[in-house]
C-alpha cells in the first residue's frame, strides 16, 4: 500500500487552497471578535488613512475593512503570492 505524501512547508504551497484567498465571510472563527494583531494594525491604517477606528469588528469584518484601507492607502495587496 502506498502512503500518501505528506506535504513540505515552503515547497508545496498551493495559494488557491490557502484560508488567505477565503473569503472573510466563509471563515469559520469569521463571528469572533477581531485578533489582537487585527486591531493594531487596523488602528495604523485608520490613522494613516485619517479614517476613525471602530474597535468592535469582528475577524471578518476586520479583514474586509484592512482590505479596504490598503486599498485606499495604495498598499500592495497582501493576500498575493506573485513573484512579479
Amino acid at each position: 500500500m502506498e502512503h500518501p505524501k505528506k506535504p513540505v512547508p515552503g515547497r508545496d504551497f498551493d495559494p488557491r487552497r490557502s484560508n488567505l484567498e477565503k473569503d472573510p465571510d466563509d471563515w469559520v472563527s469569521g463571528d469572533d471578535p477581531m485578533t489582537d494583531a487585527q486591531s493594531s494594525y487596523l488602528a495604523t491604517l485608520c490613522e494613516q488613512a485619517h479614517e476613525e477606528f471602530e474597535p468592535h469588528l469582528t475577524k471578518a469584518e476586520a479583514s474586509k475593512r484592512i482590505d479596504a484601507l490598503r486599498a485606499k492607502l495604495g498598499l500592495p495587496d497582501h493576500h498575493r503570492h506573485d513573484t512579479h
